[in-house]
Formats: structure tokens, sequence, C-alpha cells
């Protein structure tokens, strides 16, 4: 009797993570900067830029010396224009934004960025030196509006980037404490993916 019990219950968990798992889903966003995106603030160097998203969650995107920043949702007091992350060099993130959603409500994004290391025997960037790394993110909520970087991984030194990814905004984003927490690489890592750069508002 107790090893039927045992069975049940491990049947329910097992459906029960299974209902989860199906709730949970991607859809697709664009991220034109000059096509559909209002300009907050600029200048000869950058600017910052309010764009659409998904479902009424929006994108934040700030460009400055060649590097960009960006954050997603709804965004709380602490933003300010302190608020960043990025790479340590000439950087810049790709067009197509991956939401996870739970039960339809987008809690992470996924995007790729495009880093350009440094060539040591030219002291330049040049094209085998660009590395790739999917940021994972987590979606401001409205009126928690907790929105950071929650992970790393290499896009060029994981096989399967994507699904790790996948699994790492699927795991720690809804509970990720930002600006507490450190987010890091997950997965292998090789020597294009850079480190981060992150500063944020009081």
């Amino acid at each position: 009797m107790k090893r039927a019990l045992t069975l049940s219950a491990g049947l329910v968990l097992a459906a029960s993570a299974a209902t989860a798992a199906e709730d949970v889903a991607s859809v697709y966003t664009r991220l034109d900067v000059p096509a559909d995106c209002v300009a907050l603030s600029a200048d000869p160097m950058g600017g910052t830029f309010s764009c659409p998203g998904h479902g009424g969650y929006g994108v934040l995107l700030a460009e400055g010396d060649l590097r960009q920043s960006v954050f997603f949702g709804h965004l709380g007091p602490w933003y300010g224009e302190p608020a960043w992350e990025s790479f340590v060099t000439f950087n810049g993130a790709g067009d197509t934004v991956e939401w996870r959603l739970d039960g339809g409500v987008p809690f992470a994004t996924i995007l790729r960025w495009f880093i350009d290391g440094i060539n040591p025997e030219t002291g330049s960037p040049d094209a085998g030196h660009r590395g790739q790394v999917l940021v994972v993110s987590k979606v401001g909520q409205p009126g928690v509006g907790d929105a950071c970087v929650v992970g790393y991984v290499d896009a060029l030194a994981n096989a399967d980037a994507n699904v790790l990814a996948r699994e790492v905004a699927d795991t720690f984003a809804r509970d990720f404490a930002c600006r507490e927490e450190e987010p890091r690489y997950h997965g292998e890592r090789g020597p294009l993916a850079l480190d981060p750069v992150r500063v944020f508002g009081n």
C-alpha cells in the first residue's frame, strides 16, 4: 500500500511538472530601433529608445560609446540614466527577442548579443575575435518593476545554446533578485564570451 501511495504521489508530481512545462511558451518579436522605437533622449554618441515588445511589455534600449544596454517590461523607480547592463568592449544586440511566457505572461527574454573582441596582435576588433552571447533577462512586472539580466550563455561554445538559455530563463528568471544577485555564465564559456558590465541607479 505504501509503495502504491508513493507511486501515486510521483505520478501527481510528474503530471504537475508536465502541466507547468506546457504553460511555458515562446513568442518572438523584432527589435528595429529606426523603424519602431521612440527616442527618449539622443546625442551624437547614442541615446535611449522606447520600443514595442509583447503584450504591453515594452523594451528600453540605451546606446552609448558603441555599446548597448536593454531592459524589458515595467521598470521600477530604481531605473535612471546610471542603469546600464552591457559588456566591456564594443557590442550590439541582435534584432530578435525571444519572450518566455508563463500562462501568457512574459517573465523572461533571450536576446543574442554580438561582442567585438580585441585582436591582441593589432589592438583592434576584428571578425575573428567577435563573440556571441545569449543574454537572459528578467521581465519587469507591473507594480514590481524588477528587471535585469539573470544569466549568460556563450552561443559559440555551446552546441545547444538556445535550449540552455531557455533552461536558464525558466529556472532563474522568476525569482531572481535584481541588484542583489549577480548573473553568471551557464554552460561552457569560451574566450570570446567577454565580461559583462553592470551599473544601477538608486
